[in-house]
């Protein structure tokens, strides 16, 4: 069934052969193993800072609620986003999932979601990245910042494959250190210890489990999310899988299971081995807790401590990645300025590459990690309503659509994440009422440019528009046609 009503709203122009040829990615760079430790190299600095900011909001107890509650809704997310990624492998990922479901507007407000989240995500890790290099050799500030924004960007500028390989392997360096901390946290682990934090005098519900009652859970969630936060990126390298429909939901679901044993680790240990308390506001806990109990100048802490910087950079590294492919796509389709999409030889998208690199950065100048996270956690819990969304609708709407993967419990589990995603929105306005209205800002002027200008410029030879285009052609034909029996 096409969607050909949701057009009117918008304007296609034809484009030659050249415009595509001057915007195409380099296709079979990852396989699923590749695609998989991009889905942890996306989210594994959540492990190594920020969680723990949820210890402080809702003690071990608000946030053991709020993890499970957030593992529960990126699980059912994944399984969904696993099924849409085999029957729509483009580089938009939610952008086309919510494209066909709902139409233009709607794949521009998942779009510009992601955008968000992507765009200021580095921003926030480059802060922390900051800060782990002023413990190691006393530098900080934007020299680290621009250094950093700089190499990294370079690198994904001389090829996708290249800097895949490169992610990989700072990616599997940041699991080790997560690993020696798990090994080394083990003997020292002890119940008492997570429920260290006094419960607050006169709040509904407190207790040693939920000190902070059972709002300490509404104010956990966001710092829950870090654990996980941007796996659903792994979509957006379709283009370059060799297989899409076989390696993307492999890739994801392979991702997600790690991810989940990772946060079970950090969560239990870090608070088990050092105190809830003194966990609740360390720049770096698992360097924290380890110097805790093995001493300040301990191998162990120093080894997790530089390696620590590599689990900051694969984030940093892959959400680069992110941003750019996400930029490509709404670029390529008209949605953003179609110069941003323009691929040079190495097929790499290199304005989009630089231009939101270049936002982050000056954002970066801002010292305010945690309020760019919360941000990032705003953009990406609206994409999640709507990705999840999509999904439902397009089970309702296309029940022939090809599924190379089917979710298991089909609309039921999407069904879940999509109410998770909307209590995990609503938790961002509990944490940071600024985090919230800047992005609502940044939500309005991109609202309004595509309202005003882009919506009656796209390209209905993008792969995204393809679908809607032909069906919208069709529909004109047959208006045209004279009715039976007329001449």
């Amino acid at each position: 069934m096409s969607s050909s009503h949701h057009t009117t709203s918008v304007d296609y122009e034809s484009v030659d052969k050249a415009y595509l040829d001057k915007r195409k990615l380099k296709k079979g760079a990852a396989g699923w193993i590749l695609l998989a430790s991009l889905g942890v190299s996306y989210v594994i600095s959540g492990d190594y800072a920020g969680w723990n900011f949820g210890l402080a909001a809702g003690g071990f107890g608000g946030m053991l609620v709020a993890t499970v509650l957030m593992a529960i809704m990126y699980t059912a997310m994944v399984l969904s986003i696993a099924e849409l990624s085999s029957s729509l492998p483009t580089a938009g990922g939610g952008y086309s999932f919510a494209r066909r479901a709902m139409g233009p507007w709607g794949g521009y407000v998942t779009g510009t979601a992601i955008l968000l989240e992507y765009a200021i995500a580095p921003a926030a890790i480059a802060i922390f990245i900051g800060g782990y290099v002023n413990e190691l050799i006393g530098l900080n500030g934007p020299l680290v910042y621009a250094a950093f924004y700089a190499l990294f960007v370079g690198i994904h500028l001389w090829g996708a494959g290249e800097a895949l390989k490169i992610m990989m392997g700072i990616t599997a360096l940041a699991v080790v250190a997560i690993l020696v901390f798990v090994v080394g946290m083990l003997p020292h682990f002890s119940v008492d210890n997570l429920f260290d934090i006094a419960p607050s005098a006169g709040v509904a519900g407190a207790s040693a489990f939920l000190p902070e009652g059972f709002m300490g859970v509404w104010g956990a969630l966001p710092f829950a999310i870090w654990l996980f936060l941007a796996v659903e990126g792994v979509p957006l390298a379709a283009e370059e899988a060799g297989d899409p429909a076989r390696d993307m939901p492999r890739g994801i679901i392979t991702a997600m299971l790690v991810l989940l044993v990772f946060a079970a680790c950090v969560l239990l240990l870090a608070p088990g081995g050092a105190g809830a308390a003194a966990m609740s506001e360390h720049a770096a806990p698992l360097v924290g807790a380890l110097q805790a109990v093995y001493g300040r100048d301990s191998w162990a802490a120093g080894f997790v401590n530089l390696v620590g910087l590599a689990g900051l950079i694969a984030s940093f590294f892959s959400i680069i990645y992110g941003y750019s492919r996400q930029t490509f796509a709404l670029s390529r389709a008209g949605y953003l300025p179609r110069w941003l999409s323009v691929t040079g030889e190495r097929k790499v998208p290199y304005l989009a590459l630089i231009v939101p690199g270049a936002i982050g950065f000056l954002l970066s100048l801002t010292g305010k990690g945690d309020l760019m996270i919360t941000m990032a956690v705003f953009g990406a819990t609206i994409s999640y309503a709507m990705m999840t969304l999509s999904h439902l609708l397009l089970r309702r709407r296309e029940p022939d659509l090809a599924r190379p993967y089917r979710t298991p419990g089909g609309t039921l589990t999407s069904g879940v994440a999509f109410v998770l995603a909307i209590v995990a929105f609503l938790s961002t306005f509990v944490v940071s009422v600024e985090a919230a209205l800047w992005s609502a800002v940044f939500y309005a002027i991109m609202l309004a440019y595509f309202g005003v200008y882009s919506r009656h410029h796209l390209v209905a030879q993008a792969p995204e528009e393809e679908f809607e285009a032909i069906a919208l052609a069709e529909q004109e034909l047959s208006d045209e046609e004279p009715a039976p029996g007329t001449v």
